[in-house]
């Protein structure tokens, strides 16, 4: 057997209405695929068939990862070969991640718009117009949220009637190429989160403007950069660091979007982070200028004196021209004493609060902390 042979198979035996039991004969097929070795799939990649759990899914999928790589399909870029409702058909599509943003943005519109915004970015990578039947998104004939943000989150696809299924040669081409738009679409994700060139992937710039686009998607502009550890060579040796300042800005960043903010990173070099009010009329060009500090051994002081002197620094030469912004000192913990010395001097604190967060009196008042 082959690729062909197990679509076709998923295809005759899945059954919605079958619940998804192991002595359901469709949910059996899928939940055999991990261990089957009879798919001759790419090197370095395995396959994983996906039914639903407690409730049967609506749209049957296989998700395709690399073993030695990303294997989370609530997150990142993967390949997958989902069926529609109807099972009439199944598409090989170039997927986003979808359940890690129900938190931040639901699982409706808003996470859709977001899902089509970034695919849009991503296809520019690929080049999709030099690829005979591909689409950008599937049809997958369910409006119920999942599929409907599946079909949202598909960079591109290649749909196949299941009455209908071409060669396993085919099917191999097909999937061939399918990887090679993984590893583009990769790289060029890698970037848009991590550049603040004007050049990476999309202008966040209308002609003439010096201003951000409005965006309806209010993590349009937001890309913090990566947080692993990273090698810098200094001074003949070798130091191994912890990008745990933009890991604070990363979280931050999708916490404030829930409470009503558009956090934006691109294009803001040397400021850390910018916060706009979405859809607050009063405070309407205004913006909150965040610099992000972590706290060593304990021990504020540091951290403190330097976010002073950045805001500062940055409103001045900055805003020449502009409404001087909101200031907000962002912490990797709780700065004590300090919250109420930065206030006296016209900046609101923010900090680590173990799971959650802490701010100090202003950043209450405008609704960033409780």
């Amino acid at each position: 057997m082959g690729i062909r042979d197990l679509l076709g198979e998923i295809a005759s035996t899945y059954d919605r209405t079958a619940g998804s039991g192991r002595e359901v004969k469709g949910q059996q097929v899928l939940r055999k695929v991990a261990s089957r070795t009879d798919l001759a799939l790419p090197s370095g990649f395995k396959a994983e068939g996906h039914g639903g759990q407690t409730t049967p899914a609506a749209t049957p999928w296989i998700g395709l990862f690399e073993e030695n790589g990303h294997r989370d399909p609530k997150k990142g870029l993967y390949l997958a070969y989902i069926f529609s409702a109807d099972l009439k058909n199944v598409s090989l599509t170039l997927q986003q991640g979808i359940t890690w943003l129900e938190e931040r943005l639901g699982r409706g519109r808003a996470r859709e718009d977001h899902l089509r915004r970034h695919a849009a970015r991503l296809r520019q990578a690929v080049q999709r117009q030099q690829r005979q039947g591909w689409v950008d998104e599937p049809e997958l004939r369910d409006a119920a949220a999942r599929p409907r943000a599946y079909e949202a989150a598909s960079v591109i696809a290649k749909t196949y009637e299941t009455a209908a299924l071409p060669s396993d040669v085919t099917l191999m081409e097909d999937l061939l190429l399918g990887v090679e738009c993984l590893r583009r679409a990769e790289g060029a994700d890698r970037v848009w989160w991590g550049s603040d060139a004007s050049d990476a992937l999309e202008m966040s710039y209308e002609p003439g403007s010096h201003a951000p686009r409005p965006a309806a998607d209010p993590l349009a502009n937001f890309r913090p950069k990566d947080s692993s550890a990273y090698v810098a060579q200094i001074s003949a040796r070798q130091q191994v660091k912890q990008r745990s300042h933009e890991e604070l800005i990363k979280d931050f960043g999708l916490y404030i979007c829930e409470r009503g903010y558009e956090p934006i990173t691109h294009l803001q070099h040397p400021k850390d982070l910018v916060l706009r009010s979405q859809g607050n009329a009063e405070n309407s060009g205004r913006e909150w200028l965040v610099e992000a500090k972590i706290v060593r051994s304990g021990n504020p002081t540091k951290a403190v004196r330097e976010a002073i002197g950045q805001l500062y620094e940055y409103r001045h030469f900055l805003y020449l021209k502009r409404p001087e912004p909101f200031l907000i000192g962002l912490f990797s913990e709780e700065i004590g004493a300090y919250a109420p010395y930065l206030e006296k001097h016209g900046i609101a604190s923010i900090w680590r609060d173990g799971s959650g967060w802490g701010g100090s009196t202003k950043a209450q008042d405008w609704g960033m902390t409780s």
